[in-house]
């Protein structure tokens, strides 16, 4: 049985979502794995959102292991995420060779990052194989969800997707692992496109910034999407239709692939929600 790491930092609700749907996912079998334990950069006490997914770790009976990024930032006067883009500070590495010292005795196939707000260390992100899901198509860009939205409507783009990547020192650059796309055009979406017309994406921020709604729709639409895919790759990857060698991203043959297309999958879930409805 494989075996699941799962690093969080534990800020919201969505968190704890995340964690019941592969948790609950496991008890059923639908994935055959288990969670081998849980990784927080925060600490009891931190937030009353946190406290609640590290109750609900030990709910679960999950092994937890809670390192305070903000308490060991604090004790050596550190300032920010400790990493300026392409340096990390000493005590920023300190940070993550405390976490691996933690983490030693843990042997997972497969690490996921679900809300995990840290870029990692190379020494960190080189010691498993980790994964994390990022809000682009494989042919979108880096950044924030915000950013990305932003980015699609500059681009006038005629579709986008998520995607769960392997971690590497080159943040969102990893190989793509899995991926979904969706359609940004046909139906209502034409309309809510035509009313961007003449105006820049400058003066939509200014005027309607997030409330804009194609902004709000493209959203939704990529959230929608974002459990289902979380799951759908922990079932292939623990079924071996997709697996990692080496950085190198493969097929249940052990041929090379730019990553395992689930868009079908995905789909198929989200209409059976709507049909549930």
């Amino acid at each position: 049985m494989y075996q699941i790491g799962w690093f969080s930092t534990a800020r919201g609700p969505t968190s704890r979502a995340l964690l019941r749907a592969a948790w609950d996912a496991t008890q059923r079998g639908e994935v055959a794995g288990r969670i081998a334990f849980v990784f927080c950069s925060r600490a009891q006490g931190e937030s009353p959102e946190t406290d609640q997914f590290l109750a609900q770790v030990r709910g679960y009976g999950i092994p937890l292991v809670a390192l305070s990024f903000a308490r060991l930032r604090r004790e050596h006067g550190g300032r920010g995420t400790g990493f300026d883009g392409q340096r990390f500070a000493p005590w920023r590495e300190d940070y993550d060779q405390e976490a691996l010292r933690l983490l030693q005795g843990y042997r997972p196939d497969l690490v996921v990052l679900a809300g995990f707000m840290l870029v990692q260390t190379p020494a960190l992100c080189g010691r498993f194989t980790e994964i994390n899901l990022h809000p682009a198509a494989p042919d979108g860009p880096a950044g924030t969800w915000q950013e990305v939205i932003w980015w699609l409507i500059r681009e006038g783009a005629a579709h986008s997707g998520i995607r769960m990547h392997l971690v590497t020192p080159a943040l969102d650059q990893g190989p793509v692992v899995t991926y979904c796309t969706y359609p940004l055009r046909g139906g209502d979406l034409d309309r809510l496109w035509a009313e961007l017309a003449g105006q820049t994406v400058e003066e939509l921020k200014a005027r309607y910034g997030e409330e804009l709604p194609l902004f709000r729709r493209i959203r939704q639409e990529g959230v929608a999407r974002e459990l289902p895919l979380l799951l759908a790759t922990l079932k292939a990857y623990c079924a071996g239709s997709v697996r990692v060698q080496a950085g190198q991203v493969l097929d249940a043959a052990g041929r090379p692939i730019p990553g395992h297309d689930l868009t079908r999958e995905i789909e198929g879930t989200l209409a059976g929600i709507g049909s549930q409805g």
